[in-house]
């Protein structure tokens, strides 16, 4: 076992908030809205939205697939449980005769020998799409014709919105973040209630809707209505840094359900007021919260195609990991053997690999690399929001013992995270398996292994008070 010590904490464990996010996971399935629309217009939606976003790069993927099987090697979902229908070269299926029978070069032939799509087709799509892809892109780096089918996959989950076929807990929290503006009822004022707490109980400085700052920091529902250790963590690590920062009240949030769910609209639409925030500030970097899945929404979104932000955005452990580099963060020793994940979205998608390995070397830490990582790390099988999906348990339950597997092989007893989505289903894991390893989050352990003297920065005003 790692002898990493616990810090003192002001807030619950994560283990303790993993149960309560467990309990409300379980409730969204009772909140989701039925379909509202006749099945006829369902279909209809979903197979124009499939036309609409397909162009040049996906009409060259559908036509690319050699069936050479090579992306069933890859795959967490197939490995762990043999059976081909989790192939990922079978959930182009759908799509492709979409593709055959609308807009191919030989689409009055298809449109004789296949049959046109229905309901029932795309009522079987959900598990393909949903509960068994995290869109890890595992397959795609081992696809011989290059083809990108974890976008293929995502255009798909865009039809099923169309065809209000978006899983309950999916489609609960996209309505929420859709009409209310909030993640498991994480607002604005949540926000300030939790900066109040850690500026009484902790002691903390968090510089909160300043109308100025160089680095504006984003946060997420996971930690906000979690035990808000992530934020700690974050105002502890900046403000030893010294830098110029801040925390926007209206454009805070990292979780983006729009990108998880596939409504490409609210993908669009919870992007805008973090970028407006941050020009309104002038920030010249903003950093994106320990949340897997935002890193793509916000750094790949189309709204921002073509456009130039006066901006840079990072992903936290790749701020941080600059830092380190730089030698203005330092850290003391860490005791124990450890090993890292690699989020597939900042990792294997992104090229984020470097930076969070030179924080855990700032740190002198032990570490011993899982047999496949970097660019080659196994999905934990909880992405894409795939750790929310009850109907998903078992498909998550097998694919996460490779991960097992893989720690185990390290020798490790303590596994290091820079994404909240894969901390809990790492915690879902271990407590279901009585794993005797312990999840930490990088940013928690970067905070606590501080050296006692901060850096010396300019002083930060508070909520909307001028620099």
């Amino acid at each position: 076992m790692s002898s990493i010590a616990a810090p003192k904490r002001i807030f619950p464990t994560f283990d303790q908030v993993f149960q309560g996010f467990a309990s409300q996971i379980g409730m969204l399935r009772e909140m989701a809205p039925p379909p509202s629309l006749p099945e006829s217009v369902r279909v209809r939606k979903a197979v124009a939205t499939l036309i609409a976003e397909t162009n040049a790069d996906e009409a060259v993927w559908l036509e690319s697939c050699i069936r050479c099987g090579q992306c069933t090697n890859a795959c967490h979902y197939f490995q762990a449980t043999g059976d081909t229908k989790y192939a990922p070269l079978r959930k182009m299926n759908l799509y492709r005769r979409v593709y055959q029978r609308e807009l191919g070069p030989l689409r009055w032939w298809y449109r004789l020998v296949t049959s046109p799509v229905k309901l029932s087709d795309l009522e079987a799509l959900q598990e393909l799409v949903y509960d068994s892809c995290s869109e890890c892109g595992r397959c795609t780096m081992v696809c011989p014709m290059g083809i990108d089918i974890a976008s293929l996959v995502h255009h798909q989950r865009s039809a099923l919105v169309a065809a209000e076929l978006v899983p309950p807990e999916l489609e609960a929290l996209r309505m929420e973040q859709k009409h209310r503006g909030t993640v498991f009822g994480a607002s604005a004022e949540v926000v300030r209630q939790l900066v109040d707490t850690i500026r009484e109980q902790a002691g903390i400085e968090i510089p909160l809707d300043r109308d100025r700052a160089e680095v504006m920091v984003l946060s997420s529902a996971v930690d906000l209505m979690g035990n808000g250790q992530g934020l700690l963590a974050t105002a502890k690590v900046m403000n030893h840094l010294g830098v110029d920062w801040t925390i926007c009240s209206d454009g805070f949030e990292s979780a983006n359900f729009g990108l998880l769910s596939g409504d490409m609209a609210l993908w669009r639409k919870q992007v805008g007021p973090i970028v407006a925030a941050a020009e309104r500030i002038g920030a010249k970097t903003l950093v994106i919260a320990e949340c897997g899945h935002a890193y793509p929404a916000l750094r790949w979104n189309p709204m921002l195609k073509g456009g130039e932000l006066p901006f840079e955005m990072m992903y936290m452990s790749e701020y941080l990991g600059r830092q380190a580099k730089a030698g203005r963060l330092r850290l003391t020793p860490i005791e124990g053997r450890l090993t890292y994940h690699d989020p597939c979205k900042t990792g294997r998608r992104g090229g984020a690999f470097e930076e969070p390995r030179a924080l855990l070397e700032a740190m002198h830490a032990d570490l011993v690399e899982m047999p496949a990582n970097r660019e080659f790390n196994w999905c934990c099988g909880g992405g894409a929001g795939i750790f929310l999906l009850e109907r998903a348990t078992r498909l998550r339950d097998e694919s996460f013992r490779i991960k097992m597997q893989q720690v185990d092989a390290t020798g490790a007893g303590t596994v290091v995270v820079s994404c909240a989505s894969c901390r809990l289903n790492f915690e879902a894991g271990r407590q279901k398996n009585h794993w005797d390893k312990r999840v930490e989050s990088l940013v928690e352990l970067v905070a606590d292994h501080l050296v006692d003297e901060p850096r010396t920065g300019s002083v930060m005003p508070i909520r909307g008070e001028a620099a």
